[in-house]
């Protein structure tokens, strides 16, 4: 009989093998949309993506009689092990991520050969799947498979947790997802709320501006990093990463779905709103050629009817708690909905993800009348 086969990846063929691997395991699930494979081979290039100027990465490939049936990376974050414990990770914890398996024992197989490396280099506990920042796809999917997922979220088969379970681990923290119906206007508690903001002269909620782009990404991080300081799992964006996801991130960008709120002229809030670039790919087929790049060009232009998702938004701790962070994070999502139905004619949004014990914004998408849509688990094992 034949036994697995656990292979480090250590070159540029390896990663490319390891990054297809992935897109076939995921060509199967229902409702996948393929992602741009530049885009995946890039994620894993040391040299291309900063995450891995502060972090330490191995990718992990299984074989079963010559043929390749399952994926991991097994990986450390210097940012991550300066964190306080008691925020989630801390020192002695690793990662594991990008988990594909052909069944439970080759799953088994790829987790033992994670924990090993980890633990060879002195990690005593590891978290996953997170690939490879908590920034980027975090969670295994657990409820959520009979839609589409939106823009940088994973989408996963519901079996690969039990075989996680089985494995020892156990569940530490759960991200949800919420799904909002834009085209309905709020409730009549919500807009007394938004009109009593936009009356007040010391509030300000503006557009980002685009041509000021590098000024207002600094105005943005350095709320971000502020306001999601004490967060289970933050990890500060280190000024490399910032200059890389807003490049990328510029072409899908549009200024009347991006905001930040001033108080007395100073920026204390923000909102980032995208417009669902799957759309798109599920049209090309996640390829660019030979014709991809003409309708690609053409959705980015103009996404009409695209869902919009809020994957960040922030407000400065000093006002945490407070009636004023509420109200702002409403005048935000009040303003981009408008602008969202508006000009694309969208109807869908989405929020997320979002902390399960995070208590304001769970407490703001359910005054919104939102509802989870997709629930991600990050599970954690003990190295012995």
């Amino acid at each position: 009989m034949d036994q697995i086969v656990i292979e480090p990846v250590s070159d540029k063929r390896g990663r490319a093998a390891f990054v297809d691997l992935g897109r076939a395991f995921s060509d199967r699930l229902p409702h996948f949309v393929p992602q741009l494979r530049s885009e995946q081979m890039e994620l894993v290039d040391p040299v291309k993506n900063p995450f891995f100027a502060h972090a330490c990465v191995q990718l992990f490939i299984a074989y079963l009689g010559g043929k390749p049936v399952g994926r991991i990376s097994a990986h450390i974050d210097e940012l991550a092990l300066a964190m306080p414990a008691e925020q989630g990770f801390g020192p002695g914890t690793g990662f594991f991520g990008y988990f594909d398996a052909e069944n439970e024992a080759v799953a088994h197989a790829l987790l033992d050969s994670a924990q090993a490396w980890l633990k060879r280099e002195g990690m005593t506990r590891v978290l996953g799947p997170i690939s490879l920042s908590i920034w980027e796809e975090p969670g295994l999917l657990i409820r959520g498979q009979d839609h589409a997922p939106m823009i940088m979220m994973g989408h996963h088969p519901a079996h690969y947790a039990a075989w996680i379970e089985a494995a020892g681990f156990t569940r530490a923290k759960t991200l949800y997802t919420y799904d909002l119906d834009i085209t309905k206007p709020f409730s009549p508690l919500i807009r007394r709320i938004i009109q009593s903001g936009r009356k007040n002269e010391r509030i300000n909620v503006r557009r980002v501006r685009k041509e000021d782009w590098d000024a207002e990404v600094a105005i943005i991080l350095g709320i971000l990093n502020d306001a999601w300081s004490d967060n289970w799992g933050f990890v500060p964006f280190t000024p490399a990463e910032v200059a890389h996801a807003g490049k990328k991130l510029r072409p899908i960008i549009k200024e009347e779905l991006n905001m930040i709120a001033e108080v007395d002229g100073r920026p204390v809030a923000f909102m980032l709103t995208f417009p669902d670039v799957n759309d798109a790919l599920a049209k090309i087929k996640g390829k660019l050629f030979p014709f991809g790049w003409v309708h690609m060009l053409r959705w980015l232009r103009h996404p009409r009817h695209a869902g919009m998702r809020v994957p960040l938004m922030g407000v400065l701790k000093e006002l945490h708690n407070s009636r004023m962070a509420s109200q702002l994070a409403f005048m935000m999502i009040d303003t981009i909905r408008i602008e969202a139905t508006g000009k694309y004619g969208s109807t869908r949004g989405e929020l997320g993800w979002v902390l399960e014990d995070n208590q304001g914004m769970v407490a703001i998408a359910e005054n919104i009348d939102s509802t989870i849509n997709r629930e991600y688990a990050i599970f954690e094992r003990m190295i012995g």
